[in-house]
């Protein structure tokens, strides 16, 4: 296939980025064909790293966890007017003083979800932060986010830490008259925690909680809880921190979007698992909207995640689709929305070895670069009429692109061989 692909191929970093979007968008988005390599998220290090010191991006936000990556902010340096209600509060003035609580090894157990705090390079970016706000004043300093629900492939999380703290902050600032309920009766429906973290409930509709009468009450109060802080919401503008306020909505969101989850796992009809995947990007989408509203964002996910076309995965039960997280933001922030999507040659320690010279990886990994930045409108014009051949991944742990998404991509990053990375920490 005698394809000239050279045009608009750049090296990867912050000014090459520069080049490719017309300009800074809102939410700058870098996907990953697969989890779990370190060079990866290296390449993410360094390419952030120069976006927030070139670009001005101020928060960063990865596939982990939204409750537990307070935990991490707040040892970054969050601005530090938290009240202490819920978890991850700040422990700093909000005055330009050292970032805050926590030693790097409590924050790596506890602010990630999915293993990722035993990954070097994840310890080396929340160093980073830490160190770059280090006396720096709280408009100046990189936040950090996670954007997932409280979600693992086993299981989901119970909704006690988010919903108790949502009463919690409303209890401490509302006429007792006004609230639902008491935080004794939240804790009554809750329950154990285990019925709601059950891993049977995955594969078997009948073993999760998610429609019992205490979960449908709950999700009645949820509501209520959301309503009542969004009627409120003149006042804590007020009389407390905007921070306050902001933790108070991630609280809101994540509470009714795992009553949600949990509904759709008691869910015994052959849509379950597309609902469930749909369900937890939609709680990706939102988070991610929410961070947008306070600033430029950068993001690091999954590209299934991430992209603008449908997703699609198959499952025990067979394939399913879905929107993304990728998809469901663009469709709000239009241009503010920017992908770059990543596309690999070989992972030979996961025996995925030189892609076939007929497929688009194959094509790229002609190119004598180690690793570029390609502009994909140059690329799909130059394959024009000359579709690329499907690459299958003979590992199920890695998801080769798919050409026909170079349109909703706004360039492409590919790495030619992604070495073995050293043993995570």
């Amino acid at each position: 296939m005698a394809i000239d692909i050279t045009d608009g191929v750049r090296s990867i970093g912050a000014a090459a980025v520069r080049q490719l979007l017309p300009a800074r968008p809102r939410l700058l988005a870098l996907g990953e064909p697969t989890h779990g390599e370190e060079a990866l998220l290296h390449l993410r290090n360094d390419l952030f790293r120069q976006l927030v010191e070139e670009e001005g991006y101020r928060t960063i936000t990865l596939e982990t966890d939204c409750m537990a990556g307070l935990v991490v902010d707040d040892h970054v340096g969050s601005d530090g007017t938290t009240s202490g209600t819920g978890p991850g509060t700040g422990t700093g003035s909000g005055t330009g003083t050292a970032p805050g609580a926590g030693t790097l090894d409590e924050v790596m157990e506890r602010g990630f979800s999915h293993g990722w705090g035993a990954f070097a390079a994840n310890r080396e970016l929340v160093r980073w932060m830490r160190a770059h706000n280090e006396g720096r004043p709280a408009s100046d300093r990189v936040r950090f986010a996670g954007f997932d629900g409280p979600l693992e492939i086993t299981h989901a999380a119970s909704p006690r830490q988010a919903l108790t703290a949502l009463h919690g902050y409303l209890a401490a600032r509302v006429d007792a008259d006004l609230l639902p309920c008491t935080a004794e009766t939240l804790d009554r429906l809750l329950g154990t925690d285990d019925r709601w973290t059950e891993p049977a409930a995955m594969t078997d509709p009948t073993r999760s909680a998610g429609r019992s009468a205490e979960a449908r009450e709950l999700r009645l109060l949820a509501d209520d809880l959301v309503a009542l802080l969004d009627a409120q919401a003149p006042y804590p503008i007020t009389r407390t921190s905007r921070e306050d306020l902001d933790r108070a909505r991630l609280y809101g969101r994540t509470a009714t979007g795992l009553l949600r989850y949990h509904h759709a796992m008691a869910d015994p009809s052959p849509a379950r698992m597309t609902r469930l995947c749909m369900l937890r990007d939609l709680m990706m989408a939102r988070n991610l909207l929410a961070l947008a509203a306070r600033g430029p964002v950068l993001v690091h996910a999954h590209n299934s995640h991430l992209q603008r076309e449908k997703s699609s995965m198959r499952m025990w039960q067979g394939p399913v689709e879905w929107w993304s997280a990728g998809a469901l933001v663009s469709a709000e922030l239009g241009e503010e929305y920017a992908f770059l999507a990543t596309a690999l040659g070989t992972i030979r320690h996961r025996g995925v070895d030189v892609p076939p010279a007929d497929t688009l990886e194959g094509l790229l990994y002609a190119l004598p670069e180690d690793g570029c930045l390609l502009d994909t409108a140059r690329l799909a014009t130059a394959l024009d009429g000359t579709p690329p051949a499907p690459r299958v991944s003979s590992w199920f742990g890695y998801a080769p692109f798919d050409a026909a998404h170079l349109a909703g991509s706004d360039g492409l990053v590919f790495v030619k061989d992604l070495p073995r990375g050293p043993a995570s920490v």
